[in-house]
């Protein structure tokens, strides 16, 4: 059996805290293997032999010699793009700016537990650790080359959609489309973990993108008339497109032949990969000019740090599920999220929680955020567009008859 988090690296200049930590991960039978060090130059040194080998490193702070935030940025250096989780109680301040230097150090701390160790803790974690890992980390094999060009000539690659709630009214703001090859002989459905990164890697992305924004905007106009509802169509590019100077012409011609205004659309562009090159920011720049809503997508496992989202032309933040999971009783990522909140309001930025699964969640995102959209399982899983439809209705339906009383 795959285990969620296969290979763990603990540090701790403590014996016991690394006796327990070993025994408590044993417990939660997550992993692989299990290595300890008593000193971050240690672990340092088995980070180097195989960048990629550990997929989730606790650390202790307050160590001698070289302390965990040091630690910290040595792994930023050397590229290292695993989840860190720090062992110790941390003051709110401390939280926050641990994580931005973390985000600038290009390392991802997802999280902190406190002493002493709880199993509980030390298991929620993991589970962030390997929802964080899901944007990075193939669940299954993917697809080869030909057997995606195979589904592009097929026209098997389909837009499914999922809908972004108001939290408040219920109303249906957003509808994101994600794609989905979807086989003609047997009706089977691969999942864009399985073949987005071929598509990037060989130079398909485009062709997928387009494809699939022209049949989505598509769908877009009569789903609007179905439901008799307005809401926007929100759509998914990489990073990678936006060096194309010529995207938004390509989009503004898609929409034009589907009687839309960029108006109509939202475009999410993941947080995954840094926005660095002059003509990514021209193009996201161009898109924000042309009319286009823009999305700055799973915020909390890129290098976007708090400031820059004042800077960058955004006008919508989508929090990654890894800060929301468990986000009722996780003190690291209410106190990253609560800072989130305040800087959207002060900016007038949309907020978006995906990955909402759980009541418990919505409960308190609703306390601390009025304006909020909201997008996970607890809602709706990814639908084709008459599935998505029946659902939809059965929503509005729903949600209308809550208001009258």
């Amino acid at each position: 059996m795959n285990k969620m988090v296969p290979n763990i690296l603990v540090v701790d200049d403590s014996k016991a805290i690394l006796i327990v930590m070993e025994a408590i991960l044993n417990e939660l039978g997550m992993s692989e293997t299990i290595t300890t060090c008593l000193s971050a130059t240690e672990a340092l040194d088995r980070v180097k032999a195989d960048i990629n080998y550990f997929d989730v490193i606790f650390t202790d702070l307050n160590m001698p010699e070289m302390d965990g935030m040091e630690l910290m940025r040595h792994l930023g250096a050397l590229n290292y793009h695993g989840a860190i989780i720090i062992i110790s109680e941390m003051a709110h301040k401390v939280i926050n700016l641990a994580a931005n230097i973390a985000k600038q150090h290009n390392t991802h701390l997802i999280g902190n537990i406190t002493k002493p160790i709880q199993l509980s803790q030390v298991g929620t974690l993991l589970t962030k650790a390997a929802q964080f890992h899901c944007h990075t980390l193939i669940k299954e094999s993917a697809i080869s080359k030909e057997e995606l060009i195979g589904a592009l000539n097929n026209d098997e690659i389909v837009p499914f959609y999922q809908p972004k709630v108001n939290a408040y009214s219920n109303k249906i703001e957003s509808v994101e489309v994600l794609a989905r090859i979807v086989s003609n002989k047997d009706g089977r459905v691969i999942s864009p973990d399985r073949f987005i990164n071929v598509a990037e890697q060989h130079n398909l992305i485009n062709q997928i993108s387009f494809s699939l924004f022209e049949k989505a905007t598509s769908d877009f106009n009569s789903m609007k008339v179905e439901l008799c509802q307005g809401f926007k169509l929100a759509f998914n590019l990489s990073s990678i497109q936006l060096d194309d100077l010529d995207c938004p012409n390509k989009l503004l011609l898609i929409l034009a032949n589907n009687k839309l205004t960029p108006s109509d659309i939202i475009i999410e562009i993941t947080e995954q990969h840094a926005l660095s090159s002059l003509a990514q920011l021209e193009t996201l720049n161009r898109l924000r000019m042309h009319g286009f809503g823009l999305s700055l997508d799973d915020f909390g496992v890129g290098f976007t740090n708090m400031n820059q989202l004042k800077s960058l032309p955004f006008t919508e933040i989508k929090i990654d599920r890894s800060l929301i999971s468990h986000i009722d009783t996780d003190l690291f990522s209410q106190v990253v999220v609560t800072s989130l909140i305040n800087i959207t309001s002060e900016e007038h930025l949309d907020l978006v929680a995906e990955g909402v699964e759980r009541p418990e969640e919505l409960i308190y995102l609703k306390h601390h955020r009025k304006n909020l959209a909201v997008q996970g399982f607890l809602f709706s899983h990814p639908k084709p567009k008459n599935e998505f439809v029946r659902w939809a209705k059965n929503w509005i339906k729903t949600a209308n008859s809550l208001i009258k009383k």
